[in-house]
């Protein structure tokens, strides 16, 4: 155990003290399948799950409130695995190593995975409470949220009762959340043709690097940089005044965060490296001062490598630069109905090279289903353009906002008696499992609420500290009301 433990409230922060140990990225949720199930079973309560491998642990109603609405609160048990370049961390294995930084917790050169451990922590914690009034609760734990929302797409909807949910997966206190994006990557793969590589040529190695990244949705009206676009802007400007060659290219890694690194290796005469470094060096150096403000830290690196037998050929290295150089990226249109809110965007997230073939993934999301279907259409003709194939998933629905909600209204009354003020009311960019849980149970009723956390699903993720005490006591003061 660490100093988390003895944060306030401890009967949350033990917990997520020991979530910090178990290693929860996407896909990897077994352990934290097997805690949950241990802390439920421990106290003798209901643990149930579904083939998918979300859990639901049952808490039965205070005495006298047997007759209260069944309430679920639902959290996921995964988290976005990133580290800095000079971390060494496995997280397969190691476990994340927490440092207070003034007001935050944060995680010493990897993501903390406060988004949603937190939540998942105040669920657990309740399992504890002694003398709190509620009514029948319902603990859903779902799985693969950060890389597919996978738990929440195929969940059993007979895996519980109740009709009223509290997503605890919202990063902003004060905000009551009732709605989101909806959102579907886009997946395309450029064909590579590899040819030999003339006598007299030499490598040059080029690293982008120093960028903030963070969440492509809730960070993605930031502006900060794009590690892939600016690689390849600086490549396709050096190409126009020197013939150069890829062999090699790759850069983010998840389609929900905005990618920091890329790392290229380019062939071009030996006599022409020096010119085509300096032309990379002035095109950076102007994308520096164009993002200074919002991304201060872009770095690069060159350095001479041995020069490959082959790489890819003039034409197939023009094709990926001019690809990747018209992909769009970033917030393309800002909503019409909610002042300050991101209505369609997209993230170029990812670029590597797959066999024969340069694979790309980008994550596109909208509040607007006919904006997320043009966005996507955008993506195709340009990857026509280029030659390219297309693949694209099903996606996941938005959740549009119901201010009529009885929740919403309990909600609205707590918050003003418990912290002293009017919560906002509204929706976020980023996408939420209450749009599919919703698609999956009809007429749910659902709000989204949690405490202060910030640039999630970089290495500068952290959590206020002091909102995590006001957010739990929030929490069980809408469930006492909720009891009626």
């Amino acid at each position: 155990m660490t100093f988390v433990s003895e944060l306030d409230p401890q009967i949350l922060w033990r917990h997520f003290d020991r979530i910090l140990t178990i290693p929860r990225g996407s896909g990897n949720e077994g352990g934290m399948r097997a805690f949950v199930r241990e802390v439920g079973e421990k106290r003798g309560l209901e643990v149930r799950g579904d083939a998918t491998g979300n859990l639901v642990i049952a808490i039965p109603a205070s005495p006298g409130r047997e007759q209260a609405p069944v309430v679920v609160l639902q959290a996921h048990l995964d988290m976005v695995n990133e580290k800095n370049r000079d971390t060494q961390h496995d997280f397969d294995r190691d476990p994340i190593q927490p440092v207070r930084a003034g007001e935050f917790l944060r995680a010493n050169g990897t993501t903390l995975g406060s988004d949603n451990g937190i939540g998942v922590a105040s669920m657990l914690a309740l399992t504890e409470e002694s003398g709190l009034a509620h009514g029948p609760l319902e603990l859903l734990f779902t799985i693969d949220e950060e890389r597919g929302l996978t738990g929440a797409k195929n969940f059993d909807p007979a895996l519980i009762r109740g009709r009223m949910l509290i997503n605890l997966d919202s990063e902003e206190e004060g905000v009551l959340t009732v709605g989101c994006a909806g959102g579907a990557d886009s997946r395309l793969r450029l064909p590579l043709e590899m040819t030999s590589v003339a006598p007299g040529s030499g490598a040059l190695e080029i690293t982008v690097l120093g960028l903030k990244g963070g969440h492509s949705g809730v960070d993605i009206h930031l502006q900060r940089g794009n590690a892939i676009k600016i690689l390849a802007r600086s490549l396709h400007a050096a190409s126009r005044e020197t013939p150069l060659r890829l062999a090699a290219l790759a850069g983010g890694d998840k389609t929900n965060a905005i990618p920091r690194e890329v790392r290229a290796t380019l062939v071009a005469p030996a006599s022409e490296l020096a010119k085509v470094e300096a032309r990379l060096e002035h095109e950076l150096r102007a994308v520096a001062a164009e993002i200074a403000v919002a991304d201060p830290g872009l770095s690069w690196t060159f350095a001479a490598v041995p020069c490959p037998s082959a790489a890819w050929s003039e034409e197939s290295s023009r094709r990926a630069l001019q690809l990747l150089e018209a992909l769009p990226h970033g917030v393309q249109v800002m909503s019409y109905d909610l002042p300050d809110l991101v209505e369609t965007s997209t993230n170029l997230a990812s670029v590597a090279v797959q066999g024969a073939e340069l694979a790309i993934a980008l994550s596109n999301r909208s509040s607007v289903a006919s904006a997320l279907l043009a966005l996507r259409q955008k993506v195709r003709a340009a990857a026509g353009l280029a030659g390219a194939s297309v693949a694209e998933g099903d996606g996941y629905p938005g959740w549009k906002p119901d201010l009529s909600s009885h929740l919403l209204e309990v909600m609205k009354r707590t918050h003003e008696q418990v912290l002293g003020f009017a919560p906002k009311v509204g929706a976020i960019h980023a996408g939420l499992e209450c749009g599919l849980i919703g698609e999956r149970i009809p007429g749910m009723d659902m709000i989204s609420f949690g405490p202060t956390i910030q640039f999630p699903h970089s290495p500068d993720e952290r959590v206020e500290i002091a909102t995590v005490p006001r957010f739990y006591h929030l929490l069980k003061a809408t469930l006492t009301e909720l009891a009626g």
